[in-house]
């Protein structure tokens, strides 16, 4: 149970299900609510595939194409600035005026990764992954821990619809500057993180 919890309150941290509210409105602003319903569970599905996937091989993936975790981190960064960028000036209400092929790309990039599978949930997956002794009972509080987390950034997603209706259009946009400011700040530290790591390496 206590690393069920450990599990669930480290990923929620990283992975922030409240913050992600404003800028999924950001980024589905043009959707209808059916739209947004579908590009919330393609997104869940993508973090949660790309999650386990590294959880699972990240370590030989990295070693083998010779990436450090830091490396990782700051490529992350970079991404996150530019979806930033977007959602700063507005241009990723722009970006696409057909909301079938929005949708796809919303949801796969950036959405499902890296704003939700990032280098932060990767690094902390794979690190709870090397800490399992093997034993049943850890294997199984790890994928419970995991599945909740998932679970409260659907419900999240899945409600921003309601939020987006009391908000209205132009409280949305506000929301949707404020939470680009705060994604420009989380990838700026995600930079500066990877940099010390680096420097602490060198």
């Amino acid at each position: 149970m206590r690393l069920v919890v450990e599990v669930y309150v480290t990923l929620f941290v990283i992975m922030d299900p409240p913050g992600t509210v404003p800028i999924f409105l950001g980024l589905t602003s043009s959707f209808t609510a059916k739209q947004r319903k579908q590009a919330a569970r393609t997104a869940i599905l993508v973090a949660a595939g790309v999650i386990l996937a590294f959880a699972a091989f990240g370590q030989h993936i990295l070693n083998y194409m010779h990436i450090s975790l830091p490396a990782l981190q700051a490529s992350g960064g970079l991404l996150l600035l530019l979806v930033a960028m977007q959602l700063l000036t507005g241009k990723m209400e722009e970006a696409g005026e057909n909301p079938t092929s929005k949708n796809v790309n919303v949801a796969l990039v950036p959405l499902g990764t890296p704003l939700l599978a990032g280098p932060g949930a990767i690094v902390a997956s794979m690190l709870f992954v090397q800490r399992v002794d093997g034993g049943t009972a850890d294997w199984v509080a790890l994928a419970v821990g995991f599945a909740l987390v998932c679970l409260t950034l659907w419900a999240a997603m899945r409600f921003a619809s309601v939020i987006h209706r009391v908000l209205g259009e132009s409280g949305t946009i506000l929301v949707t500057r404020i939470a680009g400011l705060l994604l420009a700040a989380i990838a700026v530290q995600l930079m500066a993180d990877a940099i010390t790591a680096f420097v602490k390496a060198a």
